[in-house]
């Protein structure tokens, strides 16, 4: 591998003094979004990305019985329509960018074929010390989310961290154990027996969950999301829509606006920094255990978690997560949860939610949770 494959951009002093001026000011336009509006198509392709089959987001005869009169958008498909909360990240070019988390509030649903349009702005710079990569920049945006009628459908907060590639590889401790086992291979029957999760996921769906019903300290289902394959990274992009993905003249345009983009591959050629989900190679040399899932999916994963349990009648009004290690290929995640109180705010009735996730080793990969709106009987 030639030197200058080997040797990334660093966070310079210089680089975060012009990032920090950047704080509070509004973002202008940026590279469009994957989804301006709501269709039916989007918000299937978005659903069946993360792996969810509720006919409510995908079937528009069931959901027209529905209290919705139609096809709604799950609360993760406005991962979409805003390049900022997926992880686009300006400032220290070259400089890697992970999706670490986010905090959601939702105010309204979004119905099919609402647009929606964003504002944003970088929130906060915080620094870090890392087992991943020593030295990483906490990058913190807020975005607010309007609908075609200039209402607020959500606002969230999402961060990246931004880390040195090169000392997350040679440097970096906190993978050296999983790069050092020998790659995992599954029975037949492992994998039926977590495959049995698949088969009987309970989707609440038209069945009301009353939040008289529910008990402080209930359990929620457990949910299998893999095993982590390629396939699955990119059935993800498909429906979420790569930040970098581009192709030919496009990906041309992209890595001469922003040559910090476009990271020499092994032909020579600049290729986007996404690869690290698909391209095991590319994934090692910035210190990952090898390719990875995205950071919105597993987001997506959480939510997707609570909206099965809360049925078609609930509304999920926050969540959050913080990512704590990555998944690579061949990881299972097996999610978690729990009611930590249910409470009545402002004549709404609410339920708190706890979650986690840990893969096949019991290993933390993310921590989450939410508070979800119930219809009551009163």
């Amino acid at each position: 591998m030639a030197e200058d494959q080997l040797m990334f951009p660093k966070i310079t002093e210089q680089g975060l003094e012009d990032l920090k001026r950047r704080i509070g000011v509004k973002v202008g336009p940026t590279v469009e979004p994957w989804c301006y509006e709501a269709t039916r198509d989007n918000i299937r392709h978005y659903a069946h990305g993360i792996g969810d089959d509720n006919p409510l987001w995908c079937e528009p005869e069931y959901a027209a019985r529905t209290q919705h009169g139609g096809l709604v958008a799950l609360p993760s498909f406005l991962f979409t329509t805003s390049r900022i909360i997926s992880g686009y990240v300006g400032g220290l070019p070259g400089v890697h960018a992970m999706w670490s988390g986010a905090d959601w509030n939702w105010h309204k649903t979004v119905h099919r074929n609402d647009t929606i349009s964003t504002e944003a702005h970088l929130k906060d710079l915080i620094e870090h010390d890392t087992r991943f990569a020593g030295r990483a920049i906490q990058q913190i945006y807020h975005v607010d989310f309007y609908n075609q009628h200039g209402d607020l459908v959500a606002d969230a907060d999402s961060w990246c961290f931004r880390t040195e590639r090169d000392h997350a590889r040679e440097k970096g401790t906190k993978y050296a154990e999983v790069k050092s086992r020998a790659p995992r291979l599954y029975s037949e029957r492992e994998l039926a027996e977590a495959y049995e999760l698949y088969r009987n996921e309970p989707v609440r769906g038209a069945q009301k969950r009353y939040w008289e019903d529910v008990a402080e300290g209930e359990q929620l289902p457990v949910m299998l999301k893999g095993p982590m394959t390629v396939t699955g990274f990119i059935a993800y992009a498909q429906g979420w829509g790569g930040l970098y993905i581009r192709a030919n003249k496009l990906a041309w345009q992209l890595v001469d606006a922003h040559p910090g983009a476009g990271i020499k591959n092994r032909f020579g050629i600049p290729d986007c920094p996404e690869r690290v989900h698909w391209e095991e190679e590319f994934a090692l040399r910035v210190g990952a255990p090898g390719a990875y899932d995205y950071g919105p999916e597993r987001c997506s994963w959480l939510t997707h978690h609570m909206t099965n349990w809360m049925g078609d009648d609930g509304f999920l009004r926050r969540a959050h997560c913080k990512i704590r290690r990555h998944n690579p290929a061949g990881d299972m995640l097996f999610i978690t949860g729990k009611v930590l109180r249910k409470y009545v705010e402002n004549g709404r009735h609410l339920v708190e939610i706890e979650q986690e996730a840990r893969n096949q080793d019991n290993e933390l990969s993310v921590l989450g949770g939410g508070v979800v709106e119930l219809p009551s009987r009163d």
